[in-house]
């Protein structure tokens, strides 16, 4: 299954080339392979493979919360988009979805994919025209409608 995953992701890559929002969701819920697949797309184009949640946790740790929840976006876009390559990989990215940081997931990552292609694994599933984070009666809970980014998942055929 990585593979075939992988395989979705890079021709999803080649897909946003002409899209306002170069963003890439590996969807699927945890342990369905997104960070073996995300491996997999590292190897095969030397893109850097960033774990949002170790990243963000060394840089936010001396801020206060109220800092926290303003920096989050500079610290973020400093993070995924201080390589000069085309692609980045985001792994691990639950901290952005932290109730506390006030902060609008998806918004972040399609401002990160403005300039750059940006892949980033996401727990959550696929329904018909919407993307969900979490179930509903969870405090982190995200519905989204699916436009503004391309999905990679198991659950999509190509």
């Amino acid at each position: 299954m990585p593979e075939l995953l992988a395989d979705q992701i890079m021709k999803r890559a080649e897909e946003s080339a002409e899209l306002y929002y170069r963003l890439i969701l590996v969807v699927a819920p945890a342990g369905a392979g997104k960070t073996a697949a995300l491996k997999d797309v590292r190897d095969r184009i030397d893109a850097p493979l960033i774990n949002i949640n170790l990243e963000l946790s060394r840089r936010m740790l001396e801020l206060t919360e109220r800092q926290r929840a303003l920096k989050l976006p500079q610290i973020l876009h400093e993070i995924a988009c201080n390589e000069s390559r085309e692609i980045t990989l985001l792994d691990n990215i639950e901290i952005i979805f932290d109730v506390d940081l006030k902060q609008d997931p998806l918004r972040l990552l399609q401002g990160l994919s403005r300039n750059k292609t940006v892949v980033a694994a996401w727990n959550g599933a696929i329904g018909k025209n919407s993307l969900t984070y979490a179930a509903p009666d969870h405090p982190e809970y995200r519905r989204y409608p699916i436009r503004d980014f391309l999905v990679a998942s198991p659950e999509v055929t190509t």
